[in-house]
């Protein structure tokens, strides 16, 4: 790969109590491409990504953003950089509906506003935009939530578990915005445990076990790889 990376996590350790869930874990994210972070549950995988975006500190390791570094980065001054994290659930009101929620995206970044349209359109959500986000159902709220990051247009999108517990078309809407953003030369990082979404989306998978990540390469590449088919994937597909 030749572009330079617009984000890395390096060497990122984290204990919560005695517990150590991260001991040497390191992700990279490059330009018009999309990392997808494997792993088991509590390995780490969310962890990783919120002390990526400024979320969470980590214990020690260094995160560089657009060439600046970072021990301790706040998710505020990254956002003002160009990075969106997305989390797993809580980004929107219930209360206010997705149009008014896409205003006061655009009156903090005027950009967006060009963009509103064509992100409702993509995310199958024209109908929708004017009803509270809390009389959606759990599929197009997440869908809600991508069109705002994908209106954002993010040098950087750092999201945790956008494929969990929705409907395989929902899914396939969100793989499209997600590619859709990489072609316009965004970052893309995705965490997850739906392999096959996940392996379809992908240009590189980063796998994460034992406190620590192991860079895989590209889908083709994962499926043939021993080690990861016999610890993570088992009998899939």
């Amino acid at each position: 790969m030749t572009d330079a990376a617009v984000l890395q996590a390096n060497s990122i350790g984290k204990r919560f109590g005695r517990r150590r869930v991260l001991s040497a874990a390191t992700l990279i994210a490059h330009p018009g491409s999309i990392t997808v972070l494997l792993g088991r549950n509590g390995a780490g995988k969310s962890t990783l990504l919120k002390i990526a975006a400024g979320w969470w500190r980590a214990d020690y390791g260094v995160v560089i953003y657009k060439s600046a570094r970072y021990r301790h980065p706040r998710l505020a001054d990254l956002a003002r950089r160009g990075l969106f994290f997305l989390p797993d659930g809580g980004l929107l009101d219930p209360l206010r509906s997705l149009r008014r929620q896409m205003a006061a995206l655009v009156a903090r970044f005027p950009a967006a506003r060009a963009r509103v349209a064509h992100v409702l359109e993509l995310l199958d959500l024209e109908s929708l935009a004017d009803h509270p986000v809390g009389s959606l159902s759990g599929g197009e709220w997440r869908r809600a939530e991508v069109a705002l990051a994908v209106a954002r247009q993010p040098e950087c999108l750092l999201a945790d578990e956008p494929y969990r517990g929705i409907a395989p078309a929902d899914a396939e809407t969100l793989s499209a915005a997600f590619r859709t953003l990489a072609g316009e030369g965004s970052a893309v990082v995705i965490t997850g445990h739906d392999v096959p979404i996940l392996l379809g989306v992908a240009d590189q998978v980063i796998w994460q076990t034992a406190g620590t990540t192991r860079y895989l390469g590209s889908p083709d590449t994962v499926e043939t790889h021993d080690q990861f088919r016999r610890e993570y994937l088992g009998r899939w597909p």
